[in-house]
Parts: C-alpha cells; sequence; structure tokens
C-alpha cells in the first residue's frame, strides 16, 4: 500500500470535503474556572476538547480514585450545556511503574475514568505508557517493559468491556510503546476493538529519525489504519540534539500526510490541538486550516 498516492487519487475525486473536526487539550489553557475555561475554548470555535480533570481542576480530584460521579457530570454536563464534546477523557498515569502498589494505584484511577467516562459524556479514556523509570532511561526499550505494557493494557481493556468504553492508548519516545510497529503489535495481543489507538506523530520523532519522518508517519497509517481513535497535533523542532516542543507550525513535523489522512481517510475524526500556548493558538489554528484546505 503506498498511502501518499492512494491520498493524491482520492483528491482529485473529492469537490467537497469535511471540515477539520479541531480541538484542544483543555489543560493547555492552564488552570482557570470553568466558565473561563468554557469561553476560552468557544473563542478559539474548538468543537472538542481532551480534558484531564486533574491537571485542569486538581482541587476537585484528591486522586483519580477518588473521582466521583457527581464530579464527573458537574463537568460533563458544563461542557455538554456548551456544545463542547469530550473526545478524549485523559487520565495520564504510569501503566509500567516498576513499583507494584504504584501499578496498581494507576490501573485503579484509570479504572475509575473507565467506570465514570459516560458520567463525563465521554466514550474513550487515553494515557501513554508512563515510565519504568525517572528521565531517559535505556529500561523502556526492552521486551519486559513491552511485556508490562501488555499485562497492564489487558485488565484496562477487560474493565473497558464491561462498561462499553474505549481505552485509548499513545505512543511516545522514552515509553515501552514508542513506535507505530510497538503498537501495531500491542494492538494484536490485546485482540479487542474496545483498545484504540491515540495517534501523536511528534511523539514517533526523535533526533536521529525526524528527517525520515515521511516515511515514519506513513507507516504509522498503514499499521495502525481504522484503529486511530484520535489524532494529537503537535509540533517540535531539535535544539541542542534534543527533541524540542513547539507551537504547531512553528516546527519541523511534516503536517499534509496528517492531515491528509484525517480530510480523505478518516473524515471527521478528532483532531487534537496539543502543547501550543494560548497566544500561539490563533496562528497554528490558522496554520492547520490552510493546509487542511489545500491538502
Amino acid at each position: 500500500m503506498n498511502f501518499m498516492n492512494d491520498t493524491a487519487i482520492d483528491n482529485s475525486a473529492n469537490t467537497m470535503s469535511p471540515p477539520l473536526n479541531l480541538g484542544v487539550r483543555a489543560h493547555d489553557f492552564g488552570r482557570v474556572p470553568l466558565d473561563l475555561l468554557i469561553k476560552k475554548i468557544q473563542e478559539h470555535s474548538f468543537s472538542n476538547i481532551q480534558f484531564a480533570v486533574k491537571k485542569s481542576f486538581p482541587d476537585s480530584v484528591r486522586s483519580l480514585s477518588d473521582l466521583s460521579p457527581g464530579a464527573a457530570s458537574y463537568f460533563g454536563g458544563a461542557f455538554g450545556r456548551a456544545g463542547i464534546h469530550l473526545a478524549v477523557l485523559g487520565c495520564y498515569v504510569n501503566i509500567v511503574a516498576t513499583d507494584p502498589s504504584k501499578r496498581a494505584e494507576a490501573l485503579n484511577g484509570f479504572a475509575t475514568h473507565l467506570r465514570l467516562a459516560r458520567d463525563f459524556g465521554a466514550s474513550l479514556v487515553g494515557t501513554e505508557t508512563g515510565s519504568v523509570g525517572d528521565g531517559y532511561t535505556p529500561d523502556n526499550f526492552t521486551e519486559e517493559a513491552f511485556r508490562q505494557v501488555v499485562a497492564s493494557v489487558k485488565i484496562m481493556v477487560a474493565e473497558a468491556e464491561r462498561f462499553g468504553v474505549t481505552v485509548g492508548i499513545e505512543a511516545g519516545q522514552n515509553h515501552p510503546l514508542h513506535s507505530a510497529p510497538l503498537a501495531r503489535r500491542l494492538l494484536d495481543e490485546v485482540p479487542s476493538n474496545n483498545l484504540q489507538v491515540i495517534l501523536d506523530c511528534a511523539n514517533l520523532m526523535s533526533p536521529e529519525n525526524y528527517t525520515d519522518q515521511d516515511r515514519i508517519i506513513e507507516e504509522a497509517f498503514e499499521l495502525l489504519g481504522n484503529r486511530i481513535a484520535v489524532v494529537h497535533l503537535k509540533d517540535f523542532t531539535i535544539k541542542q540534539g534534543r527533541i524540542h516542543i513547539v507551537p504547531v507550525g512553528q516546527g519541523l513535523l511534516h503536517f499534509s500526510p496528517i492531515l491528509s489522512y484525517m480530510k480523505y481517510q478518516r473524515p471527521h475524526i478528532h483532531g487534537i490541538l496539543e502543547s501550543t500556548p494560548e497566544p500561539d493558538m490563533k496562528d497554528s489554528i490558522a496554520f492547520l486550516q490552510q493546509l487542511y484546505a489545500e491538502v
């Protein structure tokens, strides 16, 4: 399969295309009152959000496992009345923590989010895998670390199946799940439609491979296909030999194949702007909208 060539053929056949279904991570607006957060989301015309209640409103959640149905309906109801869809209920936990008690706590917090997802008005709960250590560690790139991902995800997916919701797993550099082939392998080892992928192409890049990014992006779409539930839109540059995150449109990521996939292969898929500071959002949105119209 040649994704780029297939897309070119699709483009010529389309006279009317679906709009870019663009959202944002709520905590990229910082910690602000709920009514102001909603106002800011609406001012930028975002149709959906990724909402991690612990990040945006830490005072409302003592711990992830203590989250109540009342809190879920409070936030979910407010967003719903404002016409803002919760594309992803964020639950950032370390599912590969080497301390069994910490790993169990992480899985319990995630299970709470799965149980309350419908109260929030969400159908997908998302997380990265976390890390087996602090900072960079080669221990994340071992078979043992990947086996722990599989073990934890099996527990998460079994719980998701009970409540009819979906687990969204995101790959990232310096995580045991750090490439599209590994994400594909995870999908194969946990054969459930309640497991989907949150794809962040910037997370697949490193100082060593970013010059080969077109192949890496195409490979991700070929391997993961319609198991991609959400696309994160984030940008990067290289600074002192390291990946450095910058506002979307100001970096090195090739967005054209990503937006082409969203437009022609998966119309209306949620695209969530990530790690773009509020003062830069207007320009980043304009950049994405213009490129989306051109692909």
